[in-house]
């Protein structure tokens, strides 16, 4: 189905006024690691000042995979 009218380019550019990026907040643990919010620190597996991923046993078993593949 065609557009009855052409848009003009003042209201094609207000319709896309909300399409911006936003910036992405960066939070640090206690270590000073760079996280995105609400997710554990991929290098030391803390979220909320508590242990949530053991990141040793995670190396391991992506080494493990990575020896599988090859």
């Amino acid at each position: 189905m065609k557009p009855k009218t052409r848009g003009t380019k003042s209201k094609t550019n207000q319709r896309r006024s909300h399409l911006k990026l936003k910036k992405v907040l960066i939070q640090f643990d206690e270590q000073g690691n760079p996280h995105l919010p609400h997710t554990a620190s991929k290098v030391t597996g803390a979220y909320k000042g508590r242990q949530v991923v053991d990141v040793k046993k995670r190396a391991e078993r992506h080494a493990k995979k990575m020896r599988k593949i090859t």
